[in-house]
């Protein structure tokens, strides 16, 4: 679609070799005015891309009409045009938010590219502000999916905290969205026109953690070639999102702990003091509390993240959602793959309503989309599901409590389960410590530390 650039000018030679220029040259749509109460009139009804605007009008002036249109409308642009030339105008027409300045006679060969520039840049801006609407859309707590009462509960608990500073924590199994709410939270916030910043505190490798975090200096260590800006200074002003924050060393627990207090940092290999403005909002799929009792997490530094608990509820403890989201899943899936799958068949309803769902609603959106690729009907029956959903309960996997593994009547103790799957999952992986985390969903400061309790050697990697 063409641009369309208002020509604003009582003079009818100017307005008419600016209309030249702009239509005919430049290949823009254009409408001309010659007085400043008629384009002010015109843009009740329309928009353009751009306005070419004489500062002395009959009647209402150049400058009031640009003030008029600020009042509503700080991005589109508009070029002031001046017979005057002096100093004084131009900074008025600045200072009223014009995009530049042109003393007449107009300098052709500079109006081009200012133009151009000047409608590329409200493109891009129009473009921002529909991609911010479109985020706030997305994470509004209209669009979380949930008709259970305890997630009504952690909505109503996520509203009294959305436009103050207090430092939240979010406790949930992986899978359960924690994710999801951190962004609720900043998009509906004061802060939701500035960064939102994530790091997964368990994906990162721990010599590199404390970079990604405070940044680092030139020559800090071997492959700093450069300065690097670390999270905290990119989310300055916006939102700090730390999941899996029960995964920190207890140096960069003490780090964190400061930042917390002082609101500065140094980086790596730096002295500056750097002072930041964040909101800090951390998850976690560990106990901190235990993690605290076992001096692997920092007491201060847990009550300072604590401030806030949110605690939300694993798949299986609200069933009433399960439904719910199996059709949200359909819709969704079906849209992204380009099938039209109706539903389910009632057995397959079934059997989906009685799984446990270990892996929560990422489990659940990552079934729904395979059993859509396997489908060959446009209803999803049993033979479409997982081999875990379609198993009858004598094939499921046995139930853990906190006493113990219960299979039949053999007990197998809780520490033992846990050493074992450490053991056999480095067996599978042949002693790979990253993929070993990511098959038993922890990070790799907890796995190092299970081995250590347990005193596993990672043999193949030796």
């Amino acid at each position: 679609m063409s641009k369309v650039i208002f020509i604003v000018d009582d003079e009818k030679a100017i307005s008419k070799l600016l209309k030249y220029w702009v239509k005919d040259k430049w290949d823009y749509e254009t409408e001309v005015f010659d007085s400043g109460e008629e384009v002010l009139k015109r843009l009740d009804s329309k928009k353009p891309d751009l306005l070419l605007l004489d500062i002395m009008l009959p009647g209402v002036s150049g400058l009031e009409v640009l003030k008029k249109i600020r009042e509503t409308d700080t991005q589109l642009p508009v070029i002031m045009l001046s017979a005057q030339g002096d100093v004084e105008t131009a900074v008025d027409s600045l200072r009223f938010g014009a995009y530049d300045y042109f003393p007449k006679p107009i300098d052709v060969q500079r109006l081009e590219p200012t133009v151009k520039n000047a409608i590329k840049n409200y493109e891009l801006l129009k473009e921002l502000e529909n991609l911010k609407e479109t985020v706030q859309k997305e994470y509004s707590f209209e669009n979380i999916i949930s008709a259970d009462k305890k997630m009504q509960g952690v909505f109503k608990l996520v509203s009294k905290i959305l436009d103050n500073e207090i430092t939240v924590l979010i406790h949930g199994e992986s899978g359960t969205g924690k994710e999801l709410i951190a962004r609720a939270i900043h998009f509906n916030g004061n802060r939701k026109t500035k960064p939102f910043i994530v790091v997964n505190c368990a994906s990162i490798p721990r010599e590199l953690l404390e970079s990604e975090l405070f940044g680092h200096e030139k020559g800090s260590f071997t492959g700093a070639y450069q300065r690097k800006l670390g999270k905290f200074e990119l989310a300055n002003e916006g939102t700090i999102f730390l999941d899996e924050v029960g995964e920190l060393e207890m140096l960069l627990q003490a780090k964190l702990l400061r930042v917390i207090q002082e609101r500065e940092f140094e980086r790596v290999g730096g002295t500056e003091l750097i002072k930041t403005n964040v909101r800090i909002l951390s998850a976690t799929n560990r106990d901190l509390r235990e993690a605290v009792l076992s001096k692997h997490f920092r007491e201060d530094l847990y009550y300072r993240l604590n401030s806030f608990p949110i605690n939300i509820p694993p798949l299986r403890q609200r069933r009433s959602d399960i439904l719910v989201l199996t059709e949200y899943f359909l819709k969704k899936c079906n849209k992204k793959l380009g099938r039209s799958i109706k539903g389910f068949s009632k057995n397959a309803i079934k059997h989906i309503y009685d799984y446990d769902w270990p892996g929560n609603i990422r489990e659940m959106e990552n079934t729904i989309e395979r059993c859509i690729i396997v489908s060959e009907n446009d209803i999803i029956d049993v033979e479409d599901l997982p081999s875990q959903i379609r198993s009858n309960d004598d094939n499921r996997l046995p139930v853990v409590t906190e006493g113990g593994l219960f299979e039949g009547d053999n007990i197998i103790p809780f520490e033992k389960l846990k050493e074992d799957a450490i053991r056999h999952a480095l067996d599978v992986t042949k002693g790979n410590i990253v993929e070993a985390a990511k098959k038993l969903e922890l990070g790799r400061a907890t796995i190092y530390r299970l081995m250590e309790k347990y005193k596993i050697e990672n043999r193949s990697n030796e």
